[in-house]
């Protein structure tokens, strides 16, 4: 099994003396309380529902839209963890549904997780995905906090100084859940890259190593990385601890750096045993790819990057947000105050909403509703995305 803290340049995990300190508490709290997971089967939703569920929770439902990935957390807890004396139920139910809406009103919890998400750079390329982003990442977060007593959801390093679709739709989100916030409380947490999380180019390198294909990653773009472990932890300390508009992250200090992905796979190819072979172009990298493997080495492209939407760098906060890096040893905390404009965000629900109503699906249309809310988004579109590399 690959050891991923070595991976990512780490010898001990990020947040151990915090979750120590405070195991007591948590346990407490959590034994005594209800909860709620939504998207709790997808990567780190799994890891948040297992650190609620390990701690013996008095009930706790996971919502999630695929049902194989429910039957497979089901598996892994009862095959890890056994059972508990609360209750314990997944849902295979879609958050934006009217079933959904139903569920909520028949059932009351003591906190609402919220960690569905359309979360990929690549959700901004066409105007019909890009309208599944802002419902799935906007508007079913608002709804999902209407209907909760505490409200926690999970932001993104990218809705700091945003450059792309789904960093400003998660910025707007935040927007949209300071101002419910005088009635229904909430708090946030951004981080890095979950490292080999579903979907993630970690992940991808599992899957062209077990297709025999090549390793492709950018060579420009660094990222922070944290275990899915971790991701669980971040979240649950939010969820738990957070004041009303906090927003948690992991502190930079000498054990989180940012690290190439290009780097990554070098690590990674040489943990399973292989030596890179770079490649100048797709077509060798794909002509050469089996052949190599038989001797030792992997077909490998590193290039720039040149799709729409990527930062060469990730970051946690902006240079305006104010910072508390004193509440707790591993954990930085953003304090934030209602600083928004409520007929802003209202006039941009009705406009969307309009849109979607009357299939309106023009994606420029739908930018400068964005551009209006964040006057401060700095979007380049290069033509280019993901999809249309290898």
């Amino acid at each position: 099994m690959i050891d991923i803290l070595s991976l990512i340049g780490r010898d001990e995990p990020l947040f151990s003396s915090d979750m120590a300190n405070l195991d007591n508490e948590l346990r407490s709290i959590i034994s005594r309380s209800k909860f709620l997971v939504v998207g709790g089967a997808g990567s780190i939703g799994q890891a948040v529902v297992k650190e609620i569920f390990a701690r013996e929770p008095k009930a706790l439902d996971v919502v999630d839209i695929s049902e194989n990935n429910l039957v497979e957390l089901v598996r892994d807890i009862r095959s890890s963890y056994g059972y508990i004396s609360g209750g314990f139920a997944t849902y295979a139910i879609d958050a934006g549904s009217q079933i959904f809406a139903e569920f909520m009103r028949s059932n009351e919890y003591d906190y609402v997780l919220n960690l569905s998400a359309l979360k990929h750079v690549r959700s901004e390329k066409d105007p019909y995905t890009l309208m599944r982003l802002i419902q799935t990442n906007i508007f079913n977060s608002d709804e999902i906090m209407k209907r909760s007593k505490r409200y926690f959801t999970v932001s993104s390093d990218k809705a700091a100084n945003p450059v792309n679709m789904m960093g400003a739709s998660k910025r707007i989100m935040e927007m949209f859940a300071f101002m419910r916030s005088s009635l229904t409380p909430v708090s946030m947490a951004r981080f890095a890259n979950v490292a080999f999380s579903d979907g993630s180019l970690l992940y991808g390198f599992e899957q062209r190593m077990r297709k025999l294909q090549p390793i492709v990653a950018p060579n420009d773009v660094r990222r922070y990385f944290i275990t899915p472990k971790e991701s669980g932890e971040l979240c649950l300390l939010s969820a738990i601890f957070g004041g009303n508009r906090e927003i948690f992250f992991p502190k930079l200090d000498e054990r989180l750096n940012l690290i190439k992905f290009s780097d990554i796979a070098v690590k990674y190819l040489r943990f399973k045993g292989y030596e890179p072979y770079i490649c100048q172009d797709e077509s060798e990298a794909r002509a050469k790819a089996r052949k190599l493997s038989r001797s030792g080495k992997w077909a490998c492209l590193f290039s720039s990057s040149d799709t729409t939407g990527e930062k060469d760098y990730e970051e946690f906060y902006t240079g305006d947000e104010r910072l508390n890096l004193d509440k707790f040893k591993s954990i930085g905390v953003i304090e934030n105050d209602i600083k928004f404009s409520s007929d802003r965000l209202r006039e941009f629900e009705l406009n969307i909403k309009d849109m979607m109503d009357n299939s309106k699906f023009d994606k420029s249309a739908i930018m400068a509703e964005f551009m209006r809310v964040l006057p401060e988004f700095n979007h380049i579109e290069k033509g280019r995305y993901l999809d249309g590399k290898m």
